[in-house]
């Protein structure tokens, strides 16, 4: 499927019906008076986070969403039919902001939560609504007031327990695959992964969580650079982060700190977040490097430091526990 993380479309709430004009007619009253109903109000547009989406494609396709007017009042004090409510579902995790003013207007982070984005038109008085003792025969009613309609832009930023963050062609991709079900596109070149991929870790019984890997960040990446400004939104809601260095980089601690320095500008409460350094690909080089990996300093001592291999499985099991405990702790100084 292909992924679509940010769409803007036009929403148009439904507007009130009018008020009616009407005398009665009946047998015995002289004269009768005014009966003309009030008219109904018009739907709402509503969007709600449902959990089985996890794009936002339909709204390339459709961008334009109307909900019903209310219908016009009508004789014998009978008011007119409120309009339905538009509902547009979207995924879990999407931020809605006014096209116009750039202002958020909501954050639907949770299961079937919802909010109102353009409120429909109030349905206009009938002239029952206007007779006094002075005028008992008003002939004039309300007209409907339009819906709110206007511009708006979703933005959707992923939500996933641990974000895998690395360099091109790092073996992130890999990595998740082997951790979960997840079927990523795995290629020995660079930028192999052009959309999030998201995977779910089980590790017992009722003990699971979401991973996600990131297209591949380079230097540059929070001022627009290769494809890693893109998909920055998406490690914002993380709760941890585990960064994953190529074992045979010329320079590892260096790609640790390119990494850290683009989240950090990107948003710099990313260098608060949980993490993991962890070294990948460590098949393919000998004890001696492995060794000179396991000794790298970093400014937190907290941090562990994994040396795995996707393809002999070594040490992926104290990962997938390691991300676990992670999860469970309190995010670092």
């Amino acid at each position: 499927m292909k992924f679509i993380d940010s769409a803007t479309i036009y929403v148009k709430a439904g507007d009130g019906g009018s008020g009616h004009i009407s005398f009665r007619r009946e047998k015995f009253v002289p004269k009768g008076g005014p009966d003309g109903g009030n008219g109904g109000n018009g739907g709402n547009i509503i969007v709600q986070a449902v959990p089985n989406l996890n794009t936002l494609l339909d709204f390339r396709y459709n961008r334009k969403y109307f909900a019903q007017n209310g219908q016009k009042g009508a004789k014998s004090n009978c008011s007119g039919k409120y309009g339905d409510d538009m509902i547009i579902n979207v995924p879990c995790g999407t931020l809605i902001f006014n096209s116009d003013s750039g202002d958020l207007v909501a954050d639907l982070v949770e299961n079937n939560s919802r909010f109102i984005v353009a409120k429909g038109g109030k349905g206009g008085r009938g002239n029952t609504e206007f007779a006094t003792a002075i005028n008992r025969t008003p002939r004039n009613c309300d007209p409907g007031i339009p819906g709110e309609e206007f511009n708006i832009t979703l933005e959707l930023k992923l939500l996933a327990d641990v974000g895998i963050v690395g360099l091109p062609n790092v073996g992130k991709s890999t990595l998740i695959s082997v951790i979960s079900a997840a079927k990523p596109k795995i290629a020995d070149y660079h930028f192999t992964t052009l959309i999030p991929n998201l995977g779910i870790v089980k590790i017992a019984e009722n003990k699971s969580y979401v991973v996600a890997d990131i297209p591949g960040l380079i230097e540059g990446a929070s001022l627009g650079k290769g494809l890693g400004f893109q998909f920055l939104r998406h490690v914002e809601r993380s709760k941890s982060l585990v960064f994953l260095i190529d074992a045979m980089s010329p320079d590892p601690k260096k790609d640790y700190m390119t990494l850290l320095k683009e989240l950090k500008k990107y948003n710099p409460e990313m260098s608060k977040k949980k993490r993991i350094l962890c070294f990948s690909k460590t098949d393919a080089v000998g004890e001696d490097v492995k060794a000179k990996l396991k000794k790298i300093k970093l400014a937190q001592k907290d941090i562990p430091i994994f040396l795995i291999s996707a393809v002999s499985g070594e040490k992926i099991e104290e990962l997938k526990i390691e991300m676990w405990n992670k999860l469970q702790t309190e995010i670092i100084s």
